[in-house]
């Protein structure tokens, strides 16, 4: 196993580590689980640099990362859910617009296709956003309806960036490269 994919399996461990750092801590201030989440995104920003860097994607990689990322996504929400930080609607919205991105990756894969978007900077923005939008809820920073409106604003920017994704998308034909 290489590199990046060692860091992407660490990033895997990284979610019941959070969730019990989360649960564990008495205070409204969740610094341990923060810490946690944003050490797993450390891994995300590494392992993706390395791959590309050093010529080290694999199909592994391609996809356990998103696996990974989706897997955390989904324990922060419920967590922040189950606390009462994140209203249903809120985190209901982001997991369908996942879930959608799934099911559209499988379809393509069912018919011997893979769906290769072309790499932009919403797709970081938004990134960057769900990172700040999640430090905001967990710490109760600046208040918590702040934070209500960075989830507002970062469910707006995930689904813009969706719509540029899938509108920049090449779909390649596995068995014969081009389509």
């Amino acid at each position: 196993m290489n590199i990046p994919n060692t860091l992407t399996v660490v990033r895997l461990c990284l979610i019941p580590i959070y969730l019990w750092a989360f649960y564990a801590t008495p205070s409204q201030h969740k610094v341990g689980a923060l810490v946690i989440l944003l050490l797993a995104g450390l891994t995300d920003i590494l392992d993706g640099y390395i791959a590309r860097r050093r010529g080290l994607e694999t199909q592994a990689g391609q996809l356990l990362d998103p696996l990974a990322d989706k897997l955390m996504m989904v324990a922060v929400l419920f967590s922040l859910i189950q606390s009462g930080r994140v209203p249903w609607l809120f985190a209901g919205l982001l997991v369908f617009r996942d879930a959608a991105m799934i099911v559209g990756a499988a379809f393509f894969h069912f018919q011997g296709k893979r769906a290769v978007p072309k790499a932009n900077k919403w797709g970081k923005s938004t990134t960057v956003a769900y990172y700040i939008t999640i430090c905001a809820i967990i710490l109760a920073w600046p208040t918590q309806t702040a934070g209500e409106w960075f989830m507002g604003f970062t469910i707006v920017l995930s689904y813009i960036t969706s719509i540029l994704y899938v509108a920049s998308m090449q779909i390649i034909d596995i068995h014969r490269r081009v389509l």
